[in-house]
């Protein structure tokens, strides 16, 4: 009896995750044709939550997400392409927090106040940012609205997603639907064809490749705290560059303080100097959480409880998430030499959870044609 065909996908990050479900549920669709079996292979896997043992690796970055879908302008050729995936994907978590409201999504409200901001978001109104984004409830503040030295400030209903939840919650579904994994530390994505005798093809969401030059670290430092009455997303452009944020992770995780945007930087341990910064910027901002421009904090560091200090290193690409199939010859059991194809789907940066439903979409569709070839579907 022939070997069961199978698909593999490098990598349970968000990425992974998500087109590891999609495909499924494609596949599923077409019950009379023979299916081939989905096999999850990666290095690090959802179990945890900041705080508690085991610790994920700092470049298990999904893990680690603020992940709120936040949009930006879509004023270049890589911004609007991700407008595109992250429509997608709003799409989707709409539907998640109706039909599954335990799987880590939930609604909320965001608030943006910028010092600095470009024309990008000068330009921007409630019709144009609804038409880019699929997020509703645009509302930009007056004057009388902003703190001292805010330029632009507005709000508008949009998600938070408590990453740990949603992972876990991904990866049971990916299982009860007949899902396999394997924890494997691969060292190119050309190996996955030696783990199994009939691989038809290979998904490579390994977040920064194997290998790619264009792949680069950016390092993301935040704190998890016990600032339990945060209800809404805050995040302030600072006229240096820096952003400041805080996050509620809703169903009991706690508040997201952040954060640091450091390409390049391969340091993997908190900074406590960085800490403090980080804190001291949430505390400014934390009246606001609670629709109170005052400028006096509520509270002082000391009263704030830290449940973690957080570092993830987000896989980024120069010019963007690489999203395309690339074709070699590979030695395959006993099936000697076979032409076969990986799909390659990495390089997010810190955008994986706003866009990835769409990266999803987009991958299963480069699917299609290789299961038609394959045989296994006539039409997908």
């Amino acid at each position: 009896m022939s070997q069961a065909p199978t698909i593999i996908i490098i990598g349970a990050g968000i990425i992974g995750l998500s087109t590891a479900v999609r495909l499924q549920q494609n596949l599923k669709q077409h019950a009379n044709s023979p299916r081939p079996q989905i096999l999850l292979v990666a290095r690090e896997w959802p179990a945890s939550i900041p705080g508690a043992p085991p610790l994920h690796s700092v470049d298990y970055a999904s893990m680690w997400a603020g992940a709120h879908v936040r949009p930006i302008p879509a004023t270049t050729a890589q911004l609007k392409q991700e407008a595109k995936w992250l429509r997608q994907a709003v799409m989707e978590f709409d539907r998640q927090a109706t039909e599954e409201p335990a799987c880590g999504v939930t609604r909320t409200t965001g608030v943006e106040y910028l010092e600095s901001p470009d024309q990008g978001y000068v330009q921007q109104d409630a019709a144009s940012f609804a038409s880019e984004t699929g997020l509703s409830g645009y509302r930009k503040y007056s004057k009388s609205e902003l703190p001292e030295g805010v330029a632009l400030g507005y709000e508008y209903e949009t998600f938070c997603i408590n990453s740990p939840v949603y992972c876990e919650s991904l990866l049971r579904q990916f299982l009860v639907q007949g899902g396999k994994t394997m924890k494997k530390d691969l060292k190119s994505e050309w190996e996955a064809f030696s783990l199994a005798a009939n691989v038809l093809f290979v998904i490579n969401a390994s977040g920064t490749g194997f290998g790619d030059p264009n792949c680069f670290p950016t390092r993301g430092q935040t704190v998890v705290t016990d600032l339990l009455d945060v209800k809404r997303t805050v995040t302030k452009q600072n006229k240096d560059g820096a952003w400041s944020f805080l996050i509620p992770r809703f169903f009991n995780g706690g508040t997201i303080v952040g954060g640091t945007k450091e390409p390049g930087d391969w340091r993997s341990t908190p900074c406590m100097r960085t800490r403090q910064k980080l804190l001291e910027n949430g505390l400014e901002i934390e009246p606001l959480a609670h629709g109170d421009s005052i400028s006096t904090p509520k509270k002082t560091i000391d009263e704030i409880g830290v449940i973690s200090d957080v570092v993830g290193r987000r896989p980024t690409r120069q010019g963007g998430m690489r999203i395309e199939v690339e074709k070699r010859t590979v030695a395959q059991h006993l099936n000697g030499s076979v032409n076969r194809s990986v799909i390659h789907a990495y390089g997010a940066g810190g955008r994986g959870y706003e866009i990835s439903w769409g990266v999803a979409n987009e991958v299963v569709t480069l699917a299609v044609p290789l299961l038609a070839k394959s045989q296994i579907v006539a039409k997908l």
